[in-house]
């Protein structure tokens, strides 16, 4: 051999002997011919008694599958194994806690490993994924919006960020879709999924992100998913305070064009609320919270519309929440009752029939704040999830004056007895099994409950439609309420399953008055009687109102003229006076 090759061959040993990474020659069966100190460095904690003879050996209690890896590689040569993770005893004295195993087969009798000290990079790909973990945690995983947590955070650094002297406004904005609920029901929750998408999509495209250079901040936007169907947007940098009033103006005129999903075409509207921030910290939270008490402001002055919160907003929705609390209470405790009003046939000589029916109204005889209307505690109920037991005792007990009455009063008393029937009770499974065991216990002969229903509600999906259908196979007659004022119209009256038309009292109070209302009060009447349908005009306050709805041919009247709400025990009275 040359001197240059000696100095080449003693150049290639210092290399691998000082080689940052352990250099190993095997026999095949794991023996090692030769090693560099790395390898003995890494492998000596591994080797208690010293024996470093062989690398399988070595390493069997962390990787038992090696000698059996190596022995069943069949080529002549070529990378048996590379990147392999040997996971060792964690421990101050034993080194390294993960190994990096990289195996070549060189020819037919030598194997050359390398084994690299792979702990730090496994931690630092621990720290990466827990950093995504923690970046995915941040996100609402349908709409990929920031979800609620990450809102909050970014909420509490806007209220605390410096404020420039002027041009530096900042406002919450929490966005609801009104009666989300109602597209779960009638197309199912993929559907409504896919408008939680779209929405999210409308949303984005509003965000404006930008660095805040010296002086005036750019404006920024984030959008979040922060609930269901409830989105919150967080302005910074306004150049007004009223901006946030026009950002959610045109968000309106936005979301309100039509979503595509599938097949379907479907128009929603949003209400807003708003919470401009003024100077001073406040808890996230609390913000929050404020801009949806707006929301529902917005939401109870019919949607589509956005409210500014007021501090008075905050005291009201105190007030709600006891009375929430309230109503649960007064469920139990029987302070319900029921008060009846009746309706009248309207005969054709211009006299009435009293006992044509009477109609279950529901009240609250509340302990401290006394007698509290519907319109007052119903829409807290619908909120919290209790119109559907407040129902069922309503019809429990309306069922039970009704037989009463035709016990005490035989053909005296009222023939038919109408129960409002809520969104929530159609929407629950078994309602035809409560109906018809309510009425067995107090033996209601099917023909004589009439269950009222809104348009909104009659006009929804085939699962509606399948209740209503089940509770008219018990003998139930079914009444659309409020007609004129929801989704249907005359021409798809056949297609709703019911037996009675009541017409809006809008329609009835210009009756006297407006020809167009009274041409529409005829048409009502013959289309329902064409389709074998009773009609029933409500409100009726004046002689003339019943004069010109007698004289369009409606079967029955109900209202003020006749009669107000009245208790239990004064039915019996009124149905004993002249008519």
């Amino acid at each position: 051999m040359s001197a240059d090759s000696d100095h080449a061959y003693e150049t290639l040993i210092q290399f691998l002997y000082r080689a940052p990474v352990a250099l190993m020659q095997l026999r095949l069966d794991g023996e090692i011919e030769m090693l560099n100190p790395m390898a003995s460095r890494l492998l000596m904690p591994l080797a208690p008694d010293g024996d470093l003879q062989n690398l399988f050996e070595v390493l069997r209690p962390h990787a038992p599958d090696l000698a059996q890896l190596s022995a069943d590689f069949a080529p002549e040569h070529g990378l048996i194994c590379e990147g392999r993770r040997i996971t060792l005893p964690a421990g101050a004295d034993k080194g390294p806690e993960v190994l990096s195993l990289g195996l070549l087969k060189v020819d037919r009798q030598r194997l050359m490993a390398v084994l690299v000290d792979a702990t730090h990079e496994v931690m630092r790909e621990q720290r990466v994924l827990a950093s995504r973990l923690a970046s995915a945690a941040r996100l609402d995983p349908l709409t990929q919006l920031a979800n609620r947590s990450r809102s909050l955070e970014l909420l509490q650094e806007m209220t605390q960020r410096a404020r420039q002297p002027d041009g530096d406004h900042c406002a919450v904005l929490f966005i609801n879709v009104d009666r989300f609920k109602q597209i779960n029901d009638t197309f199912g929750n993929e559907v409504g999924d896919q408008v939680m998408v779209l929405v999210a999509e409308r949303l984005r495209t509003t965000v404006r992100s930008g660095g805040r250079p010296p002086g005036k901040p750019n404006p920024t936007e984030v959008a979040a998913r922060v609930g269901g169907d409830e989105f919150a947007l967080l302005l910074d940098g306004l150049p007004q305070q009223d901006t946030a009033e026009r950002i959610a103006a045109r968000l309106l005129d936005r979301l309100s064009l039509p979503f595509q999903v599938g097949a379907h075409e479907l128009i929603c509207t949003f209400s807003i609320g708003i919470v401009p921030l003024e100077e001073g910290a406040r808890q996230a939270d609390d913000v929050l919270r404020d801009a949806a008490i707006a929301m529902r402001v917005a939401k109870a002055e019919g949607g589509n519309r956005f409210a500014v919160f007021a501090r008075q907003m905050r005291e009201q929705a105190v007030l709600r929440g006891g009375l929430e609390a309230d109503l649960r209470n007064a469920i139990e405790r029987g302070e319900l009752f029921t008060v009846y009003q009746p309706v009248v046939g309207l005969l054709a000589d211009g006299r009435i029939d009293r006992t044509a029916g009477v109609e279950a109204l529901v009240r609250w005889r509340h302990p401290v704040r006394g007698l509290v209307g519907p319109t007052e505690f119903i829409g807290v109920a619908e909120d919290c999830g209790l119109i559907g037991a407040i129902g069922e005792q309503v019809l429990d007990m309306a069922c039970a004056d009704f037989a009463r009455w035709r016990a005490q009063l035989g053909a005296g008393a009222p023939r038919l007895l109408a129960v409002n029937l809520s969104r929530a009770q159609l929407n629950q499974s078994g309602l035809c099994e409560r109906v018809g065991a309510i009425m067995a216990a107090h033996g209601m002969e099917p023909g004589s409950l009439q269950l009222e229903i809104t348009e909104s509600l009659a006009a929804q999906g085939t699962d509606v439609r399948q209740q209503l259908l089940g509770l008219k196979a018990l003998g139930v007659k079914l009444a659309l309420d409020d007609f004129g004022t929801g989704y249907s119209s005359l021409s798809s009256l056949h297609l709703l399953p019911v037996d009675t038309v009541k017409i809006d009292r809008s329609f009835i109070t210009l009756a006297a008055s407006s020809r167009h209302h009274e041409v529409l009060i005829e048409a009502t009447v013959k289309v329902a009687r064409s389709l074998g349908m009773n009609t029933v005009a409500e409100g009726i306050e004046t002689p003339q109102q019943a004069a010109v709805v007698s004289a369009q041919g409606c079967d029955k009247g109900q209202g003020y003229l006749y009669s107000r709400p009245i208790s239990g025990a004064a039915i019996e009275e009124w149905l004993s006076a002249v008519a």
